[in-house]
């Protein structure tokens, strides 16, 4: 049963149905969230196989800069909604004089903690907690 699969397991497979029919593009929203070193690497260590053999392009979403440096052909820096900048890693940590990725991030979007907006799937089950009868 896939619910007993562990996260890194779940990832694997949602990956897996993802190309179960070839695609030309593949989006990924944070294909490595919380799962362990050896399984990021593993999954990233699959996609650019992917990349490569079958020529599949890859979109990601990712807050671990670490990564994206790692993985990335281009990347572009979105903040508010907007892109602000794109380019390679390399590109970007010129563009800033910044000696990583991180600090190349921090530099185009602010170094103050961001005030975060609950969503509205947030707010519901917020509401279902304190009103489990409604």
């Amino acid at each position: 049963m896939v619910k007993n699969f562990s996260g890194g397991m779940k990832r694997r497979l949602e990956i897996a149905r993802g190309i179960l029919h070839h695609p030309k593009i593949f989006f990924l929203d944070e294909p490595t969230l919380g799962l362990d070193p050896q399984t990021r690497n593993h999954i990233w260590n699959y996609l650019k196989d992917l990349n490569r053999q079958e020529g599949i392009t890859i979109f990601f979403t990712t807050h671990y800069m670490e990564e994206a440096s790692r993985v990335a052909d281009q990347i572009a820096i979105i903040d508010h909604g907007k892109i602000i900048q794109q380019g390679t890693p390399e590109e970007l940590k010129n563009i800033t004089k910044s000696d990583s990725l991180e600090d190349a991030f921090l530099a185009l979007t602010g170094k103050t903690l961001r005030d975060e907006d609950a969503s509205s799937s947030d707010r519901l089950r917020q509401r279902f907690r304190h009103h489990p009868h409604r």
